[in-house]
């Protein structure tokens, strides 16, 4: 049977075609020889006995005359004319008939089910409904057609997920923008709304302005660095990941010359643990430094006096985690992920670094992830997940 159904629908026609031919004709001659032995028995009953036994021996054939209609019955008349009709025009009603059941049993067969599920399909997707699967499997041009919208409807619910991902993206980005632009603005509105209030009376001394234009050029300084950073953003999303096959000690080197430097910049205490030091790993050591940098710098803002960084695979995986002693995330772990808020102790606002958001594009493009979370002494956690085994994987666009 199932060599049946996945015959092309060309064979298929052939098939139920002969064997509608075939059933007929073997039934149009049952019909017609029933035919012929009634109409013989009613026949017979109307003619003499020893007179159809001499002409049976003399003729040495079995027939029987037919006799007039009006020495039969009506009844047997009735049945008489019923035979010639049947033997008249049988084969051609069962050949019709069968034709016609052919024609039904090949629809219900071959073109009911995958019409159905193609026109059930096609309005769900019309209403942009994407969360179902055709099912319909055949080897004939009907189940490939089935298997082609298939994978149409599937494209089209990954191009969906995409769009609603770039959107998130962009819902992200524009956080990002805003919280970044928000510290050094408000530092600039206060500044200046002092100046206005005070240099017209003389309320200020010159060191006290001096010091507030300083720390307004420091502020110019930081908008004009985001928006260097928003202008190499697009470099970001088109950078493609190169990975290589690098000591996993001359990894830890580079990451921890970084946290050095960075950490003594800050003026607070680091810490760099490793496991697994002896392994060769397959990955963008660049892309994973970038990464490793932005969350240390992001923790070395926020922390008290110390940052630790441990790094270590996990099966075919390199986790780099950076925890600071800070306040921590001040929403919970999903609306962190969602929209990298970070608690700023110095002026109580909101942070969402362009960094972070960097870094979450690097660890998809690397098969990898981003994790946030507040450890349990107090402090962030930010993981970040890198796929280093060296046997391929798909890079997230």
């Amino acid at each position: 049977m199932g060599k049946i159904k996945d015959l092309s629908i060309r064979k298929s026609i052939i098939l139920y075609m002969a064997a509608s031919l075939i059933l007929s004709f073997l039934a149009s001659a049952a019909v017609m020889l029933a035919a012929v032995r009634i109409q013989k028995r009613v026949w017979i009953k109307y003619m003499d006995a020893s007179a159809y036994a001499q002409q049976a021996d003399f003729t040495f054939q079995d027939s029987i005359p037919r006799p007039g209609a009006w020495e039969m019955t009506d009844a047997d008349h009735f049945i008489s004319e019923a035979c010639d009709f049947l033997e008249t025009y049988s084969s051609l009603v069962i050949s019709v008939a069968g034709t016609i059941a052919a024609v039904f049993l090949f629809y219900r067969n071959k073109l009911k089910t995958p019409l159905q599920e193609l026109s059930e399909a096609s309005g769900r997707i019309a209403k942009n409904e994407l969360d179902f699967r055709i099912v319909y499997t055949s080897g004939d041009e009907l189940g490939r057609l089935c298997g082609e919208f298939e994978r149409m409807r599937a494209e089209l619910e990954r191009n969906e997920r995409k769009m609603w991902h770039m959107i998130e993206e962009e819902k992200a980005l524009r956080s990002a923008v805003a919280h970044d632009i928000r510290t050094p603005l408000a530092i600039l509105q206060g500044y200046q709304e002092m100046l206005l209030e005070y240099v017209p009376e003389d309320a200020l001394d010159k060191d006290k302005m001096m010091n507030m234009l300083q720390e307004g050029m420091t502020q110019i300084e930081r908008l004009k660095h985001f928006v260097e950073s928003m202008r190499t953003l697009s470099g970001v999303e088109q950078r493609k990941v190169c990975s290589r096959e690098t000591e996993f000690s001359e990894l830890q080197k580079l990451v921890e010359r970084s946290v050095s430097f960075m950490a003594e910049t800050a003026g607070k205490r680091y810490m760099v643990s490793c496991k697994n030091t002896e392994e060769k790993i397959c990955l963008d050591a660049e892309l994973v430094l970038e990464v490793a940098e932005n969350l240390v710098s992001n923790a070395l803002r926020y922390a008290r006096t110390e940052v630790a960084v441990d790094i270590r695979m996990a099966g075919k995986e390199l986790e780099l985690t950076v925890m600071d002693d800070g306040s921590g995330f001040t929403v919970s772990t999903q609306q962190a992920m969602k929209a990298y808020f970070h608690s700023n102790p110095q002026d109580d606002l909101e942070h969402s670094g362009l960094g972070m958001y960097i870094s979450r594009v690097y660890c998809e493009k690397h098969g990898g992830r981003l994790a946030v979370g507040n450890a349990e002494t107090g402090g962030a956690v930010v993981k970040a997940v890198f796929y280093a085994a060296g046997d391929g994987f798909q890079e997230h666009r």
